[in-house]
């Protein structure tokens, strides 16, 4: 092992090397603080440059474009409430009224923070422990992949503030019925498409993504009174609130090592880290400066955590990862179990590579607030037709669609409804991000049973998740319980 990180130290600090590190992290910031233009674009962009570099250079700099692309993501949810990237859904539910209220510098400084934080852990982990839980992801199963997203979409519930408990089901529910249009995945048959051949292929994430969360609150602002005005108070301050650093240690602590462990299972990924550590995080605190420590610190340490069923197995948990497979095997590079041996350059190279990609990221990232941050104090009437024609236009360069455009506004429309009437919307983009692997897997688990449950209770680590999901569930009503007893108490 330790001749193999000295060879990747060796390839790492390279001097070519560090610099394809350094490009790949700034294009992939760029392209990922556009909504829209996630990681997967950002390396499809790039694909055409790694064709004429050495095997190692060339995926050393792809790393840094799919790490920067996350890395980046996360301003635009904070700046304008525009998540285009799924692992950057989460920042923006405390990131953005933080930016709202003057604090935008201060929420990208935790996010740029607490990104650099959980994609350091992420990469020592990586280094120390690839080969052991590389043995350990092969553990799970369909069955185990059903339950953990099923304790992700429960945990919606149990963690849903007081009296929006209801509303947070009913609003998974609508995400997941919206997740099932298209062709099913198995047999092909249309469903829900109305015969509209637009619909075959189902709903785009950033469609749904931005519908909900940008448009929507460009319609929110645009019927409102002047109570939604940005603030321009704090504004252009990097700084720290006093109290952020102690408060947000053992959050970015916690929720790597979370966000690292989800990233290594194979079609996890950092958007269910993401979604983990903010709902576990705001079961504790209130404190909005947490609320977007977590879900960095996490998605952060996830994509070095998808890198373990990448390089060891040869296995993409992610489309991310199935494209950065794609480049691998372009460059003649056969991940999987025989990498190790057969080219312990380029594995451990990529590896230490991270360490390098998180310092650029973060001396990149750190001079720009300051500028960023001066966004959210464009005016309404200038802000709102930005807010939409970014997001307009952010769609149809994705799925070059018209009618996707016409749907984006149908949605965004209810999305309003919705917010007026109560409904969170974070429930909904989670049910609708989770549905296609929910049906995947539950599809795979009842093939596996054959009608008998009794098989799956044999596998311990099954029986554990199936405890942990009903122990979600009570928790709601023993909380109603509880509440109930305090009052009877009380009077």
């Amino acid at each position: 092992m330790w001749e193999g990180i000295a060879a990747g130290l060796a390839t790492a600090m390279d001097p070519a090397n560090l610099a394809w590190v350094a490009l790949g992290c700034l294009a992939g910031t760029l392209i990922g603080m556009l909504p829209g233009l996630g990681p997967i674009t950002a390396i499809a962009l790039m694909i055409p440059v790694s064709y004429s570099m050495e095997p190692a250079a060339g995926l050393i700099m792809m790393a840094g474009v799919y790490y920067g692309a996350v890395f980046g993501g996360s301003t635009s949810s904070i700046l304008i409430n525009a998540p285009g990237v799924a692992s950057t859904v989460a920042t923006s539910f405390d990131g953005y009224p933080m930016a709202r209220a003057g604090q935008a510098g201060r929420a990208l400084a935790l996010a740029a923070y607490a990104s650099f934080s959980g994609g350091v852990f992420g990469a020592l982990a990586l280094l120390v422990f690839a080969g052991a839980l590389a043995s350990w992801a092969t553990a799970f199963q369909s069955p185990d992949y059903t339950l953990i997203l099923i304790l992700a979409l429960s945990s919606i519930a149990a963690f849903a503030e007081r009296g929006l408990v209801a509303k947070s089901c009913v609003a998974a529910l609508l995400g997941l019925m919206l997740g099932t249009v298209g062709a099913d995945p198995e047999s092909g048959v249309p469903r829900f498409t109305f015969g509209r051949l637009d619909l075959m292929d189902g709903i785009a994430f950033i469609l749904v993504a931005m519908a909900t969360f940008a448009l929507a609150d460009a319609f929110h602002l645009l019927t409102r009174g002047g109570d939604d005005e940005p603030r321009t108070a704090a504004g252009r301050h990097v700084r720290l609130a006093p109290g952020d650093a102690r408060a947000i240690v053992p959050t970015v602590g916690r929720n790597s090592v979370l966000g690292f462990l989800v990233g290594v299972l194979p079609g996890a990924g950092a958007t269910l880290a993401s979604f983990f550590a903010y709902t576990f995080e705001k079961r504790f605190t209130r404190n909005p400066a947490c609320g977007v420590a977590a879900p960095e610190s996490a998605n952060n340490a996830a994509c070095m955590g998808s890198f373990v069923p990448l390089l060891t197995l040869g296995i993409p948990g992610s489309g991310t990862t199935a494209v950065l497979l794609g480049v691998m095997l372009s460059l003649g590079i056969q991940p999987g179990p025989r990498l190790l041996a057969v080219d312990p350059g380029a594995f451990w190279g990529v590896i230490v590579s991270m360490f390098a990609g998180n310092l650029v990221l973060l001396a990149l990232n750190l001079p720009l607030i300051p500028w960023l941050s001066r966004l959210i104090r464009i005016s309404r009437p200038v802000l709102i037709p930005f807010v939409v024609a970014f997001s307009l236009v952010g769609v149809y360069l994705t799925t070059l669609n018209d009618f996707d455009l016409y749907l984006m506004v149908g949605l965004a429309a209810g999305a309003l409804v919705l917010r007026r009437a109560g409904y969170p919307l974070a429930p909904l983009l989670l049910g609708f991000i989770l549905s296609g692997m929910l049906e995947e897997n539950l599809r795979r688990t009842l093939y596996l049973a054959d009608g008998s449950w009794a098989s799956l209770a044999e596998r311990p680590l099954t029986v554990v998740l199936a405890v942990a999901c009903l122990v979600v569930w009570i928790a709601p009503l023993w909380r109603r319980l509880r509440h109930r007893a305090d009052a009877a108490g009380a009077s």
